[in-house]
């Protein structure tokens, strides 16, 4: 089965400009047979999908719930929690890594850094966690080894350090507009209906087969050099986000730690 594992979609990323319908349908039309929706810190996408087009549209394609998060000291990364689950909590940027790596697997799911070697502080291998700490790989449960918005040489790095510690990888559009959905696909060798299959497959073993063509159509391309002043920008604004949640992420993660 073919999936794209890195999807935003508007209803559920402020950023994208891509309905989720409208994503099913491209993907459809290149031969995928299902997505991984992973908007930033928020479940409205998949929430979206769930209420009003399963089982009425599109019963032939599989949408997965996930969630890019943004973490306090490791970049972004991409999680997928039992079927059904869509906790608040994770709706609340600013966990540590190591907070993330425990709720996560406490409850059964799984994680993997989004575009590892990608900008500084929003990529795990570009932050001075992974510096302070340069076996934290041996917890995640995969590597994104091939991002869409990425350069190739990132890339491979990601697959090398995948290759070094024995995880699977996954290949992933980061698609916030339709120009760049389709460029990364994620073959795995199994028949995946719902987030406990795939989570079952990756616990097992599984090692899904990954490739994908780079986009040139990000920010990042548009701006060249003035996109540090960006990436410095979103340093600021996910730390600001961070401490603002303090006191209700504590609540939530009381709240859904409470639940094992």
């Amino acid at each position: 089965m073919k999936f794209d594992t890195h999807c935003h979609v508007h209803e559920g990323s402020v950023d994208s400009d891509i309905s989720v319908e409208r994503y099913i349908k491209l993907l459809r039309d290149q031969g995928f047979d299902g997505m991984l929706i992973t908007d930033h810190d928020s479940y409205g996408g998949y929430k979206y999908w769930r209420d009003n087009i399963r089982g009425k549209k599109y019963t032939d394609f599989v949408v997965l719930c996930g969630n890019e998060y943004d973490t306090f000291d490791a970049g972004h990364f991409v999680v997928v929690l039992p079927s059904g689950e869509t906790p608040k909590l994770l709706e609340k940027k600013g966990m540590k890594l190591e907070t993330l790596i425990d709720v996560v697997h406490s409850h059964g799911g799984i994680l993997g850094p989004a575009h590892p070697f990608g900008e500084n502080f929003l990529s795990i291998y570009n932050t001075g966690k992974y510096k302070k700490d340069r076996s934290i790989t041996t917890q995640f449960d995969f590597i994104e080894g091939f991002n869409s918005a990425e350069d190739y040489v990132d890339n491979q790095k990601a697959v090398k350090i995948a290759e070094k510690y024995n995880k699977p990888t996954f290949a992933g559009s980061d698609s916030h507009n339709e120009s760049s959905v389709g460029t990364a696909e994620t073959v795995i060798d199994a028949d995946i209906r719902s987030e406990d299959d795939l989570i079952r497959y990756i616990k097992e073993g599984g090692k899904p087969t990954i490739k994908g063509s780079r986009w040139y159509g990000t920010i990042k391309d548009h701006l060249g050099l003035f996109n540090k002043t960006l990436v410095y920008g979103f340093f600021f604004y996910n730390k600001a986000g961070a401490f603002a949640n303090t006191f209700s992420r504590k609540k939530e993660y009381d709240d859904y730690m409470n639940k094992i």
